[in-house]
């Protein structure tokens, strides 16, 4: 049957996963040093109901395709009917051969409004920014985070992640490929 997230592949927006780079601070010690290098991490986007998976690298800024002409609210109960979307961090590093491989995922939902209110040109939207920062900070540090995710959005990311790197995902640690494993 073949990875039914496979077409999204070729839709993918900017240069595909950051793959590993060197060290920022190419060891000098000085300005830099202690900080995190965002090198090595891709936002995923997923829309379990349009069933797309896609890389969006404007989300470091949230400046993603979902996040567009979106006002956010500090509720999201005063969002009107809104869709949810899962945004999921995702890292890469080397085995210890020297093989690259999906290191760490934090998974964190985002809702917006189909449409905008009346009178207005944006939509309403919704996302705990704290989950954000935590999830992207643990997926850097290699962390896994998609127990809180439902099954669809889960297998829809497991499929795009295998489709995107068979090696990558044979790679990765153990843990990180049981999280993926239905109960």
């Amino acid at each position: 049957m073949g990875n039914p997230f496979r077409k999204n592949i070729e839709k993918r927006q900017g240069s595909g996963f950051n793959i590993l780079s060197g060290d920022s601070t190419d060891g000098h010690g000085g300005f830099g040093v202690g900080s995190l290098s965002l090198d090595n991490l891709t936002p995923v986007i997923i829309d379990p109901v349009e069933e797309r998976v896609f890389l969006d690298m404007g989300a470091i800024h949230a400046r993603s395709e979902i996040e567009k002409k979106v006002k956010l609210l500090e509720n999201k109960e005063e969002l009107n009917d809104p869709r949810e979307y899962w945004m999921v961090w995702v890292t890469t590093a080397h085995t210890d051969e020297g093989e690259p491989k999906y290191h760490g995922i934090g998974a964190c939902r985002f809702y917006r409004e189909v449409e905008p209110p009346e009178g207005s040109r944006f939509c309403r939207g919704y996302k705990s920014m704290p989950e954000h920062v935590n999830h992207m900070d643990k997926a850097l540090k290699g962390h896994v985070i998609i127990d809180h995710m439902d099954d669809k959005p889960r297998y829809m990311l497991r499929e795009y992640l295998k489709g995107f790197s068979e090696d990558y995902w044979n790679n990765a640690d153990e843990k990180l490929r049981e999280a993926f494993v239905d109960e």
